[in-house]
């Protein structure tokens, strides 16, 4: 059975990180779309736009970033929080990042709407993992 196709939202300030996910992302076969925001703030106005669900764009995953200017990776969960309720469907966020530091990650655990801290750099069978994963 093939897996269903994903809506992905990549959320990071680095535009050559964005390129480059977005090429193995799209190298996985497994994505329908790839939306990219800069920053938290500017994926936050997306994922609230009625359109964005009447249009079918609503993202099933979010690699998100802690680190970006304008809102960075934990205010964008505290905002997400506030009305994810309300969105269509469940959206899985991964955090990715390359801080190791442990508070991070044990922060990353006080958000119910974090399915996993994901250390950087990401590989196509790391994504195609994550694309595909059940969690």
């Amino acid at each position: 059975m093939t897996p269903a196709l994903k809506n992905v939202c990549l959320i990071d300030d680095d535009k050559i990180y964005q390129f480059t996910a977005t090429m193995i992302l799209e190298a996985t076969g497994l994505t329908n779309s790839i939306a990219a925001f800069l920053n938290g703030k500017d994926a936050i106005n997306f994922l609230k736009d009625p359109n964005t669900t009447l249009n079918g764009q609503l993202p099933d995953i979010i690699f998100l970033d802690i680190n970006m200017p304008v809102m960075n990776g934990w205010e964008f969960l505290e905002e997400f929080q506030q009305f994810s309720a309300s969105l269509s469907q469940p959206i899985k966020i991964y955090l990715v990042s390359s801080s190791v530091d442990e508070s991070d990650i044990n922060k990353s655990k006080n958000y119910p709407s974090v399915t996993d801290y994901v250390i950087k750099p990401l590989n196509r069978d790391k994504y195609r993992q994550l694309l595909t994963s059940q969690v």
